[in-house]
């Protein structure tokens, strides 16, 4: 038996990016309750999520909910939204709340347009305290970012960009539909670096169809070169039954599971001997990075958009699709463009599904942000600060002895520890604490 199935790396498991994860979101959480939840926040920061789901080109491998940029019509109405639901939110958490973060994803907020961005940013300003601790981060396609546009985020205080790269081969962006060479990537770098935006992302996936182990080994040394502070190297999710775009993708053609392992160790190691950190189970940052810092100093956490350095705030999610993180649970947006729009337009909130939480739910969700995060957790402390006896995580313990016995993972008293040799199981580590998984019925990527 190989490792991959000695481990159940195949096995569907969810990424963890929560706790409840989108899967245990039901439609009985609504606008109201979202609403609710936003005017019951305590005072304090906040950050802010705006998602604008719009591209030039729709790239095969994608799972996110995006459309393409029909016209500049159609991006100054969706912009018009986000400024009316903005409204809304510093109507419910207050006006001159001061925002941790401000997070720009997609899709391409870039589409916005130049004009577009300024006016927004300005907006959320108005509604907003934004300072020079803030930060400000944009997914970019390096495609489409002229020196222009680099300009404009600068100008408007983006002080973190991430670039979609995925792969370098052409023969991997000819299967994804991203043609995308390095001199590309090179010229967007060095524009936004030019307006002074030094902290850059580069985002990676493995996994990809006809992609081996010798074209992730070539992409990971151009990326490399192109000195990034952070690189993200993703695990390609398959999930053609979500995802319709991906059923262009002929799953013959993808990485086996002895592939993919192989893929996510030559990565890790690969990176380290690049000088790069190992931050959580697929982020990559030079030493002095904050995330570096943050995971070196225990302050690492998890959210929709991965692993953060941002201090644990209320996260509100702007647009189609944004995911809410707030004490009283999370909230997701309608998907659909109709659905967002007609809210919006009437002055109501755009929540189409959601999770409230429960007590047993920020327990689970304190253990498992801690081993996505450090690899370890001490189960009595997370129960002595929720108010429970450590005796609740007896029978999830129990779920862990095959990981004890293949030595993944260590347990000693009431500590549960994620070796380096383990940590490509980690998932399914987290696994054993959540108590939806066995009954949710839910599809999910394989573990690595």
């Amino acid at each position: 038996m190989d490792e991959a199935t000695l481990l159940g790396l195949e096995r569907s498991v969810p990424r963890y990016t929560s706790y409840p994860t989108a899967a245990q979101f039901g439609t009985d959480i609504d606008g109201k309750a979202h609403r609710a939840w936003l005017t019951a926040l305590p005072d304090g920061d906040i950050s802010l999520y705006l998602h604008v789901p719009y591209c030039r080109a729709l790239c095969w491998y994608c799972a996110c909910h995006t459309a393409v940029t029909r016209g500049p019509e159609q991006i100054e109405a969706y912009g018009e939204r986000l400024a009316r639901e903005l409204r809304m939110v510093a109507r419910d958490v207050g006006v001159g709340r001061r925002l941790a973060a401000l997070q720009l994803g997609g899709g391409t907020p870039t589409e916005l347009g130049g004009d577009g961005l300024e006016r927004l940013v300005e907006r959320i300003a108005a509604h907003f305290t934004i300072d020079r601790d803030t930060e400000i981060s944009i997914e970019t396609d390096p495609r489409y970012l002229t020196p222009a546009r680099a300009a404009t985020l600068g100008a408007i205080g983006v002080n973190r960009a991430s670039l979609g790269v995925q792969d370098f081969s052409p023969a991997v962006q000819r299967a994804i539909n991203r043609w995308q060479p390095v001199e590309t990537t090179a010229r967007a770098m060095d524009a936004l670096r030019h307006v002074g935006i030094a902290r850059i992302n580069i985002d990676l996936v493995y996994g990809l169809p006809l992609q081996t182990l010798d074209m992730l080994t070539a992409t990971l040394e151009r990326t490399v070169a192109l000195a990034p502070s952070r690189i993200a190297v993703f695990g390609y999710a398959h999930v053609p039954w979500m995802a319709r775009r991906q059923r262009a993708i002929d799953a013959a053609t993808l990485p086996d599971m002895a592939t993919r392992q192989a893929m996510a160790r030559l990565t890790a190691r690969d990176l380290a001997a690049a000088g790069y950190v190992a931050v959580g189970i697929d982020h990559y940052a030079l030493p002095d990075d904050p995330l570096a810092i943050a995971a070196r100093e225990g302050r690492l956490r998890r959210t929709f958009q991965g692993y953060t350095d941002v201090a644990a705030v209320p996260q509100v999610g702007l647009g189609a699709s944004a995911i809410s993180q707030l004490p009283g649970g999370f909230t997701q947006n309608a998907a659909g463009m109709k659905q967002y729009a007609e809210a919006i337009n009437q002055g109501a909130y755009a929540t189409a599904r959601g999770c409230a939480l429960n007590d047993d739910d920020r327990l689970a969700a304190d253990v498992i942000e801690r081993l996505m995060c450090d690899f370890i957790v001490d189960l009595d402390a997370v129960a002595r600060r929720h108010g429970a006896p450590a005796t609740l995580f007896d029978d999830d313990l129990e779920r862990l002895r095959p990981y004890v016995e293949q030595g993944v993972v260590e347990i000693d008293g009431d500590v549960v520890r994620i070796p380096p040799a383990g940590r490509i199981a980690t998932r399914l580590i987290c696994a054993a604490f959540d108590h939806y998984l066995p009954t949710s019925g839910a599809r999910h990527s394989s573990a690595v």
